[in-house]
Formats: structure tokens, C-alpha cells, sequence
């Protein structure tokens, strides 16, 4: 029988205090390995190097487990997107147009935490913490899109809400199918930033017409 002294001391540190943090890092590596459904509470145990009782220390099931890592991640998302708008500097079309490229970026960058926001099937009605940074994130969507609705004529301006969800549609949908950091990209003959830009002028221009 070997005994590997790192090893121990990863354990004693965990048990001092890092294990709920080893216990995301295991967790989002299995996520890009397997989906965010394709592993166990016992597996991220392993993943992290402790006793498959330890994460019941932090994390009443694996749902528990999953819902903090998507709160985690969509409150850094939001963080992003908010700066990427940028109050609308230096014009409203600008900025909007950096925050595509930021969410198609955040979703290279960071698949497993999207993964995990979008495709974990963890009900946000059962955590309010994951609702709030959701809806947080979504409001940095949403102020955008407001950023751009003061630009179009008064009497002719969309819902606010209507159009957030729009452009969230066309952005989620780039980002799951052409802008992943893992092997659910799919090939594209151009830029996911390119497409969504001109997903985007599309959407504003046939605003436009209908005005």
C-alpha cells in the first residue's frame, strides 16, 4: 500500500476549510468531461480527492451542488455583461455590440459554469439565490436593450422585456451551438460574433421597418 503525502495534505487542508471550493473545482471539471448531468456526488468526491461522505458536509444533494455552481456562474456572467455595456458608451449600438461578443465569449471561456447554467435542469424556483443572480444577470440584458429602445422614436419603441428576450434567445442560442469551449461547438463557416452581430441588425432594422 502506497501513501502519498500530497495527497494527505490536500485532505487535511480540505477538511480545514477548502473542501466546498475543491468540491465546485472537481464538479466543473467533470462538467466539461461529462455534461452536467453525467456525473455523481460520489464521483466529484473522488474528482476531489476526498470521502464520498465529505460534500454532505456543504451540499444536501447533488441539485444543492449544482444549483451553487450555476449561481456562481451566472452572477459572474451578469458581472460581465455589465461591463461590457458600459452605460451605453460611447452609443448604445457600440455597446450592445460589445455585449454579444461578451456573452459568446463567457460561454468559450467558462463552458462548464454555462453548462451548468443552462442545461443542469436544477429547478431556480427551489433556490432563491440562483433566481436572484439569474434575474441579475438577465436585468444586465435587459438594461441594454432599454439602453436601446430610448434611441428609437417615442410611440414606436418595443417592450423592453420583449426584446431582452429576443436578442437573449438569438445570443444563448450562437453561444450553445457555435461559441462552446467544448466538443458541443459546432462548425461555422464565420464568426459567432459575426453571425450574432448580424442577427442582431437584422432584428433592429425589421424594428425599424415595422416603425
Amino acid at each position: 500500500m502506497s501513501w502519498d503525502p500530497s495527497e494527505a495534505g490536500k485532505r487535511r487542508n480540505y477538511h480545514h476549510g477548502n473542501l466546498r471550493e475543491a468540491l465546485i473545482e472537481a464538479a466543473l471539471r467533470l462538467i466539461r468531461e461529462k455534461g452536467p448531468a453525467g456525473f455523481t456526488v460520489a464521483e466529484a468526491a473522488r474528482a476531489a480527492g476526498v470521502s464520498p461522505a465529505a460534500p454532505y458536509r456543504h451540499f444536501r444533494d447533488r441539485d444543492e451542488l449544482m444549483a451553487d455552481i450555476a449561481r456562481r456562474g451566472f452572477e459572474a456572467f451578469g458581472l460581465v455583461l455589465r461591463s461590457a455595456w458600459d452605460k451605453g458608451r460611447p452609443t448604445p449600438r457600440a455597446a450592445l455590440k460589445r455585449v454579444g461578443i461578451a456573452y459568446l465569449d463567457f460561454a468559450r471561456r467558462e463552458p462548464a459554469s454555462y453548462a451548468a447554467m443552462f442545461e443542469s435542469g436544477v429547478a431556480m424556483s427551489h433556490n432563491p439565490a440562483l433566481l436572484a443572480a439569474s434575474e441579475e444577470a438577465f436585468g444586465a440584458l435587459r438594461e441594454t436593450c432599454e439602453g436601446i429602445i430610448a434611441t428609437m422614436p417615442a410611440g414606436h419603441r418595443p417592450p423592453p422585456m420583449m426584446m431582452a428576450l429576443h436578442i437573449w434567445s438569438m445570443s444563448h442560442g450562437i453561444a450553445s451551438l457555435f461559441a462552446r469551449g467544448d466538443a458541443a461547438r459546432r462548425p461555422l463557416p464565420m464568426s459567432p460574433e459575426d453571425l450574432l452581430e448580424a442577427g442582431i441588425l437584422v432584428y433592429l432594422d425589421g424594428l425599424a421597418a415595422a416603425r
